[in-house]
């Protein structure tokens, strides 16, 4: 462990959400020498009429109070503070791309993309022409990051039940180099213990919970977008007919508004005819799945099959698999047992142990 003095002097932005994740890390960056400065990103531009509820979102008019809860922490520790104005990029880089993948009948995951495009992209590049000056980037988020030398590793952290180290697999090797994780190896309850033992007013805030305000994500469509289409089974039946493509995800039973003499589920999201295909629960397995937009974390090139654990949505459990090399610039990934519900436009993220190993974009399940 090096000591307070080591670290003196070196200039770090911490990216500040106004909870207390992110306040608790920019505490802990300061008591060991560092110079702090912190940055939070505003991304909300008021273009729709979102509502805030119970549970915070990343995206919606609750955003100031955000804003002020980052600026009384920064006031707290005495450190520099500011904004940077990031919302023409995450209407271009974020909420289109949610839009263009739901459209296309995928159920795409916002988070990851904001990360590695706005978090740990824009944001940096509009902080220094902004005159912050620093070396390394930190954030809140529950994961690690080791030196091995020629490679800096990301790894699970210590917090199982909170690690994010999916939501941070496409970052680069060099981004990685220059990014700090204060809190991968804390307990959750640590960091509200220590948020409450500093006076900081973000103590006992709330989570975000959505990834816009209210969860209806319909609200980002037009009209005219969201057409009413037909629900078919295998054979191309139809049982019924649903409101719109992007209400529906692989997996679903419920809200599917047709009779049946048997549990149906979607197997399908068909964009090109706008049809729900439904079928058994059996349908819903795959042997496994094809991965695209490829990031390779801990190795350079694939050139040989690895076996890891794979995580295939964010709140499923890693499970055993093989990844085989594809000539296409993309990886093929084969389960042990057969798993339920692998969701094209979902990201899939493979482990070694502790260790990200690399992951990518769904394009297909494998029956």
């Amino acid at each position: 462990m090096k000591t307070k003095k080591a670290y003196s002097g070196i200039r770090v932005a911490i990216g500040l959400s106004g909870g207390v994740d992110s306040s608790v890390a920019a505490a802990l960056l300061k008591e060991n020498g560092y110079a702090v400065h912190g940055i939070t990103m505003q991304i909300f531009d008021g273009s729709l009429e979102l509502k805030e509820t119970q549970k915070h979102a990343c995206y919606g008019p609750g955003e100031m109070e955000d804003l002020d809860a980052a600026r009384s922490v920064c006031e707290k520790l005495n450190i520099p503070y500011q904004t940077v104005d990031l919302r023409k990029e995450y209407r271009s880089c974020v909420i289109d791309h949610f839009r263009n993948e739901y459209l296309a009948g995928k159920t795409p995951n916002p988070c990851i993309i904001c990360n590695q495009r706005l978090k740990f992209g824009f944001l940096l590049e509009k902080a220094k022409k902004t005159g912050v000056d620093f070396e390394f980037f930190a954030t809140g988020h529950y994961a690690r990051i080791v030196n091995a030398g020629k490679r800096f590793l990301l790894k699970r952290a210590i917090d199982l039940a909170k690690d994010q180290s999916y939501f941070l697999y496409a970052l680069t090797i060099e981004q990685l180099s220059h990014t700090i994780f204060p809190l991968g190896v804390y307990k959750k309850k640590q960091v509200r213990k220590i948020a409450r033992s500093l006076g900081l007013t973000t103590a006992n805030r709330t989570e975000s919970q959505d990834f816009i305000a209210g969860g209806d994500y319909s609200l980002l469509f037009n009209k005219e977008e969201v057409k009413a289409g037909k629900i078919v089974d295998e054979n191309g039946k139809v049982l019924g007919e649903h409101r719109g493509i992007i209400y529906y995800t692989v997996g679903q039973r419920r809200g599917l508004g047709i009779t049946s003499d048997r549990p149906l589920y979607v197997v399908r999201v068909d964009a090109k005819n706008n049809r729900i295909v439904v079928g058994d629960r059996e349908k819903l397995f795959s042997k496994g799945l094809i991965v695209k937009d490829i990031n390779l974390v801990a190795i350079e090139k694939l050139d040989r099959p690895h076996r890891v654990t794979v995580k295939i949505r964010l709140n499923s459990s890693p499970v055993d698999a093989t990844v085989f090399p594809d000539e296409k610039g993309k990886l093929k990934i084969l389960f042990d047992e057969p798993q339920m519900a692998v969701t094209p436009g979902q990201h899939a993220v493979f482990y070694t142990e502790d260790t990200v190993l690399g992951g990518g974009v769904i394009q297909e399940a494998l029956k």
